[in-house]
């Protein structure tokens, strides 16, 4: 049998819920169904979240897949859920029930992979957090979510909150910060070979269906470069400001300008809160006064002097910086001097937002019209 769309579909309504009686395809179980040469990813879609049959299901059209097309076909399957809708108002009203209390929303972005974008979002939330501020973090890293592991949460399911009548997803808290992720619902071990409709998908719904309550700062690691996820976040949320994170190379420093002027183009037209330079310099935990540039000095500050940016940090090259986010336990909990950069990190930010705010107009959601 070919592998295709139709063939994949046939064959996945062999798939019987039995709870239901029927297979999962005429239930509606299955969605975004792509197929690419020897890939299929698709989403199952829940009615209602604690399904006690979603695993066995999940695992039978794996196995009956493989059993028909190859075990060489590598099968992705996102478990999601949702709940029925009334009608188009309705709809519309749940596409912000989750974020509407949310003061500040806050994207952490990288014209480049491997910057320690993660590593900034995750400290920066918990130094907020330890300044009394109410934080949600939200890893919007889909194919490569590093949060379950930098806050030690790792294997954890998020609980489900019915909130005016619709199921919302319940953030883990850890560290004082509510944190949601992909991570939580995939196995780690597994590549996730979606193509951007899914992974939107799937971003969308921790977006608007997390339960993230009252918060003053919404931060979203994105991923690096500029792509889907971060067209949708901005079509999304009005997303108040930007972050961009870079290290002092002028390899990095050339992508970052990318992610500048992504954000701040014409019909997007997101504030630039501000750059944050990670690695600024090594320096070794016991010579705490020895600075090493590695990768260049002062890179950042000079990008931010030239596009008349605020520079927000400068942060050093420790290992103790790497030992939290490894270990699960970020160092801005810690009142050690890497720990003290991320603090100060936390006032240059609130700065910024407090005259963002005070000057500029709220940030529009972005719309984009087809003829």
């Amino acid at each position: 049998m070919k592998l295709d769309k139709n063939n994949v579909m046939a064959i996945l309504g062999k798939v019987i819920h039995p709870e239901f009686g029927s297979d999962i395809v005429s239930l509606g179980f299955v969605e975004n169904l792509n197929v690419d040469e020897q890939k299929v990813s698709f989403s199952l879609v829940f009615k209602k979240v604690k399904d006690p049959f979603a695993s066995g299901i999940k695992k039978q059209c794996e196995t009956i897949i493989k059993q028909e097309f190859g075990d060489a076909i590598v099968v992705s399957i996102l478990e999601l859920v949702k709940t029925p809708q009334a009608n188009p108002k309705e709809a519309k009203k749940s596409v912000i029930s989750g974020i509407h209390q949310v003061k500040n929303i806050v994207a952490i972005a990288s014209g480049k992979g491997g910057v320690g974008k993660s590593t900034i979002a995750s400290n920066l939330a918990v130094s907020l957090a330890r300044l009394g501020y109410k934080v949600g973090l939200l890893d919007a890293d889909v194919y490569g979510p590093s949060m379950p592991k930098m806050f030690n949460i790792e294997g954890v399911r998020p609980s489900v909150t019915v909130v005016d009548g619709q199921d919302l997803i319940d953030p883990v808290d850890a560290h004082g910060v509510k944190v949601l992720s992909v991570g939580f619902f995939v196995n780690p071990d597994e590549a996730l070979v979606w193509r951007g409709p899914m992974a939107t998908s799937a971003l969308r719904q921790l977006l608007n269906q997390g339960n993230w309550g009252e918060l003053d700062f919404l931060m979203l690691d994105l991923p690096p470069g500029t792509g889907d996820i971060h067209l949708t976040i901005v079509q999304e949320a009005a997303v108040t400001g930007a972050i961009i994170v870079s290290t002092p190379q002028d390899v990095a420093l050339a992508d970052a300008v990318k992610g500048i002027s992504m954000f701040t183009t014409k019909g997007i037209n997101v504030p630039i809160l501000g750059l944050v330079e990670n690695m600024a310099w090594f320096t070794p935990e016991e010579l705490p006064n020895n600075k090493y540039y590695i990768f260049g000095k002062d890179g950042c500050r000079h990008l931010a002097e030239r596009m008349k940016l605020p520079l927000l940090g400068q942060i050093p090259l420790v290992q103790g910086i790497r030992e939290g986010g490894d270990s699960g336990s970020p160092i801005a909990t810690q009142d050690t001097i890497s720990g003290k950069a991320f603090h100060l990190l936390a006032e240059k930010f609130l700065d910024q937002i407090e005259l963002r705010n005070k000057n500029l107009e709220p940030t529009k959601r972005v719309e984009i019209k087809t003829r």
